[in-house]
């Protein structure tokens, strides 16, 4: 008789506990669970219902009745077993010492993605930059870590506590919308009514430019007078479309720039340095440059003329293809 008594029981806290309340309580905890993850899958599904408005707020509220259900399952299962709460304290004490060690890290993780949650600083969707340099789209925000997806659909985990400590760019938290700076130089002597002109007709080529007239239209601003070249700037506004892939972007801008400079004839400069050789070994002019290996210089721009790819065969600007087929990605 005993040994079946002690099958039907047991002792936890020094309270004995029967062997149908263990079941019972492990029964709302399996129920809480599937509750938990109903309500949350229940909520997704209205939300997709409702379109892309107020997004972030649905799967916000998703996370908390999640938590909230697992939490009141919890407390229910305890009472069913009959453990008062306050036996726990013991327990609760050394969860404290545990989280002051070695769970410090994760219950720090577990509290910064409430507060991600609840302050809405980070929403799914966001295109965000950390200190590491990462960039990428929020894809999802969990106990431990949030979800960045790259632009080359690669996943990465951040740890939540990141987001709360670190320093991080939302590109998309306040607007959408944002202003690209693309520099590109010009030999000195160049006129700055020409680049200009080049320049706009190059931000008019790309499709991903906002507008061309009004307050956000494109400008060309003279940054700086370098070393051995006019430094400029293209300030563009772009559309949604392009604010998550800045990359790609800023290529897509490069070469229409690059091939609206070769359309006026403007010169791309570059460091370099002459050398005038008068003679090499008794040798001079022509005869000491071949012994260099310098050739002759008719020859070469004879040659590069004949190797340059025409400008009808290098037009496709296949940064402006990397955005748009990236949008399903994201």
């Amino acid at each position: 008789m005993s040994s079946r008594y002690a099958l039907a029981e047991i002792n936890l806290f020094d309270v004995s506990i029967s062997l149908t309340a263990a079941v019972s309580a492990a029964a709302i905890l399996l129920i809480a669970v599937v509750l938990a993850i109903f309500l949350r899958s229940a909520i997704l599904r209205y939300s997709r219902r409702q379109g892309a408005t107020r997004t972030a707020t649905w799967y916000t509220l998703s996370r908390l009745v999640t938590y909230a259900v697992i939490v009141v399952g919890v407390l229910i299962a305890i009472t069913v077993i009959g453990v008062p709460l306050d036996r726990f304290a013991v327990l609760a004490g050394a969860l404290g010492v545990g989280l002051g060690f070695g769970l410090q890290t994760l219950f720090s993780n577990f509290v910064s993605g409430i507060v991600l949650l609840l302050d809405k600083s980070l929403k799914i969707g966001d295109f965000v930059e950390l200190e590491s340099g990462v960039t990428g789209e929020v894809r999802d925000i969990k106990i431990r870590a949030t979800t960045i997806v790259t632009n080359d659909n690669i996943d990465i985990l951040v740890p939540n506590s990141e987001f709360v400590s670190g320093r991080v760019v939302n590109w998309t938290h306040r607007e959408v919308l944002r202003r690209l700076r693309v520099p590109f130089g010009v030999a000195y002597g160049t006129g700055k009514e020409i680049v200009k002109k080049a320049a706009l007709e190059a931000a008019a080529s790309v499709p991903f430019t906002l507008d061309l007239e009004g307050p956000r239209r494109p400008q060309v601003w003279l940054s700086e007078f370098g070393a051995s070249s006019l430094n400029f700037e293209l300030v563009i506004w772009l559309n949604p479309e392009a604010t998550k892939k800045p990359i790609a972007v800023t290529a897509a801008y490069n070469w229409a720039i690059h091939s609206s400079l070769q359309r006026y004839g403007i010169e791309i400069p570059f460091p370099q340095r002459d050398l005038n050789v008068r003679s090499v070994f008794g040798l001079s002019d022509e005869e000491a440059r071949a012994v260099l290996g310098l050739g002759d210089p008719a020859e070469s721009a004879e040659q590069a003329e004949a190797e340059a790819v025409p400008a009808e065969q290098s037009r496709d600007n296949d940064a402006i293809d990397d955005v748009g087929s990236g949008a399903a990605n994201n």
